[in-house]
């Protein structure tokens, strides 16, 4: 019952749809990196510019290799950035930029979620790392009390993958604002920048929709060997 399952198909299919949304980021990333933007700036020119116009001037933005590995550090406060998006000028470049900008002023105003998920992760990352072992020990032995800890932690898991989903949000609603308010982009331009964030904030509910089911069928089956 562990390995073979009805939801199994349901995870099946949200796993297609967690590649698509993989596929399409990339694509669509791809596509807009293409287009310039009319204000000429960077990604690290419009980051730069957004932290300071909030006054964020002691963060710093920095470059990292790879491609999309942009992400704000919390711990150190900082802005890092891929270098196709520190360096070019393109909507995908500048929207990535302000989107990771989005999660420092999150930071700075100590927005809700944002401080909750920051709380959790220690607990999250060893509930995520042990929760595996103990399921298919607590599956392979029939033990119970593994299974129920099991499927705790697992939940812990799927709670801060849920609790993301706001965060991202957020951050885009967040950065596509001050995009405008500021000028970097033209309203012409927007088009081009929600379809960036949009697409990449799929992944996030793919992850979770796929952890979500994962998570049920646990339950399903710890219900179904206690009767």
């Amino acid at each position: 019952m562990l390995f073979f399952h009805p939801m199994d198909f349901l995870i099946i299919i949200a796993f297609g749809l967690s590649l698509w949304a993989q596929f399409r980021v990339k694509g669509t990333f791809n596509r807009w990196a293409e287009v310039r933007t009319m204000s000429g700036m960077t990604g690290y020119d419009a980051a730069r510019r957004m932290l300071d116009a909030n006054g964020l001037h002691d963060v710093p933005v920095e470059p990292v290799p790879g491609r999309l590995s942009d992400h704000y550090d919390p711990i150190h406060r900082v802005v890092r950035l891929s270098e196709p998006v520190y360096y070019e000028n393109s909507i995908s470049a500048v929207s990535v930029a302000c989107h990771e900008v989005g999660h420092a002023i999150q930071h700075q105003q100590h927005y809700p979620m944002l401080v909750v998920r920051h709380r959790i992760f220690p607990v999250v990352r060893f509930a995520s790392g042990v929760a595996p072992f103990m399921l298919i020990a607590g599956f392979l032995f029939q033990a119970s009390g593994l299974i129920g800890l099991g499927i705790i932690f697992f939940t812990c898991a799927v709670a801060f993958q849920l609790i993301t989903l706001p965060v991202e949000y957020n951050a885009s609603n967040r950065a596509r604002d001050l995009m405008i308010a500021e000028g970097f982009i033209t309203n012409d331009e927007e088009r081009g920048v929600a379809k960036v964030l949009n697409a990449a904030a799929l992944t996030y509910v793919a992850a979770a929709l796929i952890s979500l089911l994962e998570l049920l069928k646990y339950i399903m089956i710890f219900t179904q060997s206690r009767d």
